[in-house]
């Protein structure tokens, strides 16, 4: 999940590797544009109006885990660019313009992204500095990400299969460094659907990466 920013506001997105588009938060974005106290009551109001409506916005709007404010993650409405677009048609909001242009400006930041890698790099270090973690850490974190896709790439390239034959030798990799298993390790740090990375130390990083190297 990425967190985008519009006018100093958080929007929750999610990029789809399979389809290659941006799933965006409702809720985030009715807030942006109505600044209602209430988002959530707002989409379920507006949600019933284009249902008797027979809108296939109302009847096709995808749901996606999103982390919430209190750190868990939870289903929430989601909707692609063209979605979204025909969702602002239904608020009225003089951010509705501006909004239309941030939308494709995130997504002309993907498409550069994925033409020149560098960008998704750098992408990654503002999004970490922005949550709080130093810069030491950050390096380490995203030299750890580097050699996780090595790794993963050179099973792909053996024949290994993502899903569970890739969390088979992510737990035997885990084990040798700190005796535990991925899940063992996540609940030993108290974690549910976090990253278990992105909770590690500058130490544990390090020794999960000589582990993987």
């Amino acid at each position: 999940m990425d967190i985008k920013l519009f006018e100093h506001k958080e929007v929750r997105s999610v990029w789809d590797e399979e389809q290659e588009k941006w799933y965006f938060s409702i809720i985030d974005v009715i807030e942006v544009l109505t600044e209602s106290s209430n988002p959530r009551k707002y989409w379920s109001v507006l949600k019933t109006r284009l249902k008797k409506e027979e809108s296939q916005l109302a009847t096709n709007c995808s749901q996606l885990k999103l982390k919430a404010a209190d750190g868990k993650f939870y289903k929430s409405d989601v909707a692609d660019v063209p979605q979204l677009l025909r969702l602002i048609q239904s608020i009225p909001s003089p951010k509705a313009e501006p909004f239309k242009l941030w939308l494709a400006q995130v997504g002309s930041e993907r498409l550069d992204e994925l033409q020149d890698p560098e960008l998704t790099i750098n992408r990654a270090m503002q999004d970490y500095l922005r949550l709080g973690y130093s810069e030491s850490w950050i390096n380490q974190r995203l030299k750890s990400i580097e050699i996780r896709k090595e790794l993963t790439d050179e099973w792909k390239r053996v024949g290994v299969k993502e899903g569970q034959q890739f969390a088979v030798l992510t737990d035997i990799i885990t084990k040798a460094w700190s005796g535990k298993t991925t899940k063992e390790y996540k609940q030993f740090k108290g974690l549910k659907k976090e990253n278990l990375r992105d909770n590690m130390t500058n130490t544990e990083l390090i020794l999960n990466m000589l582990a993987e190297a």
